[in-house]
């Protein structure tokens, strides 16, 4: 049996009130994969909900799936009209009392990662009759208006929170959807894939063949980025960071110059520039900062407050590590007590959302500052490598929980042979 420290998913929703669409992909991926091992098997779950998900840690979450009282081994051509799950995330065919397959588990992933997203289910209602009803109404589910999320995840939430069984999405298209693809998840193979590929794109680049350097570019970056999420060190974590950022760059450049059909409509994989530890993305929800400056005009200590949690994130981008979480300290100090007092309205709700982002930027610098200050020379001797003259560096990844050490072929090394200086 495995102790889980980090609670579970629906608590870790409820203090955060929505997570990132960028943390929501890098969860279901996870889930993701624990379903594939699933239906490998032909074992449908049948009661998928955030409470039934478990956090390892809540520093470093790895999903586990909990609670399989309700599991049974179905066939994908298997149906049943037994009711099972939880009515909030049970599909419609469940509740209705209709013929249902193991599709239902893909009904109740939508509802968890809009809820996620969103912060609440697609049909929260206050009582069963109630859920019932909306069910019923045959209205399909929509993203809320205003939000802000990728035309990939969008698909997706489509896709799964489809009413029509014949037209939801299936398995195997769920585990290969851009938003999804467990294909790239991290595992103890994706260095080994990823050094195998990028050595094929560098000797491409070198005899000029653009096309598949590209090519070649475009799938290592997709079996890297997902690893650097679960990199634990941060001195590692920048440097392979730096790496992806100059693979990255050089894709992007031979995206502009090769004259191909092919390859200008070809995807390059996502990848947040700044550590999302260390600062925001254009991939992560900003919340509505200047929403809340308007409403807080009249409050001098709060806006005064907001001045300096803001100045923590310059310092974040600046890299100022130490500098940046001594400011979100003295402004989270200030916001909390003040919260206190604060009536509910739209603006307590505002200032709630901007606070959880800080605090969570605040433990997540803290953690950046405890692990340089224990790795000590260990971090130093990274970068060091990293900018040394070998063209090589061994970069030591933790995957899954396993230690993999894997020598990748620097920018350096790509430099020298392609000329791209």
């Amino acid at each position: 049996m495995e102790y889980c420290s980090g609670g579970d998913l629906s608590t870790l929703v409820r203090s955060r009130r929505r997570l990132s669409e960028s943390v929501c992909r890098r969860f279901l991926q996870q889930l993701a994969s624990a379903l594939q091992y699933m239906r490998q098997r032909n074992v449908s779950h049948l009661d998928l909900k955030p409470s039934n998900i478990l956090l390892k840690s809540r520093t470093h979450p790895v999903l586990k799936i909990g609670d399989f009282g309700l599991a049974q081994h179905m066939l994908a051509d298997d149906t049943t009209t037994t009711i099972k799950g939880s009515p909030l995330y049970m599909a419609p065919e469940i509740i209705l009392k209709h013929q249902y397959d193991a599709k239902v588990d893909i009904w109740s992933v939508g509802v968890i990662l809009y809820e996620c997203l969103f912060g609440k289910a697609p049909y929260s209602s206050k009582t069963l009759d109630q859920l019932i009803e909306k069910i019923k109404n045959d209205k399909p589910i929509e993203v809320p208006y205003g939000t802000n999320v990728s035309s990939a995840c969008r698909d997706l939430l489509q896709t799964c929170l489809e009413r029509d069984v014949c037209k939801r999405i299936d398995f195997e298209a769920f585990f290969k959807h851009s938003f999804v693809d467990v294909e790239h998840a991290p595992g103890p193979q994706s260095l080994t894939k990823a050094q195998q590929l990028l050595t094929l794109a560098v000797n491409f680049d070198h005899n000029r063949d653009y096309e598949h350097a590209f090519t070649h570019y475009c799938e290592a970056l997709q079996f890297l980025v997902p690893v650097l999420h679960v990199e634990r060190n941060a001195g590692k974590r920048t440097a392979l960071r730096r790496k992806i950022t100059e693979y990255m760059n050089r894709t992007e450049e031979l995206q502009k110059t090769v004259n191909s059909e092919n390859v200008r409509n070809t995807r390059i994989p996502d990848f947040e520039r700044r550590d999302s530890a260390t600062g925001s993305t254009s991939n992560e929800y900003r919340g509505n900062r200047d929403e809340l400056l308007r409403l807080t005009g009249t409050t001098p200590q709060i806006r005064a407050a907001i001045e300096i949690a803001a100045s923590g994130e310059l310092y974040t981008r600046e890299g100022n590590t130490v500098a940046a979480f001594e400011k979100y300290q003295l402004a989270l100090g200030k916001l909390l007590a003040l919260m206190q007092k604060e009536p509910n309205g739209r603006r307590k709700e505002l200032l709630r959302e901007e606070i959880t982002k800080w605090m969570t930027q605040a433990e997540l610098l803290k953690d950046i500052i405890n692990s340089s200050s224990s790795s000590g020379s260990g971090s130093k001797g990274s970068s060091g490598g990293s900018s040394g003259g070998s063209g090589s560096s061994d970069v030591n990844k933790v995957v899954q929980g396993q230690e993999v050490t894997e020598t990748f072929t620097t920018t350096g090394d790509v430099d020298k042979n392609c000329n791209l200086m």
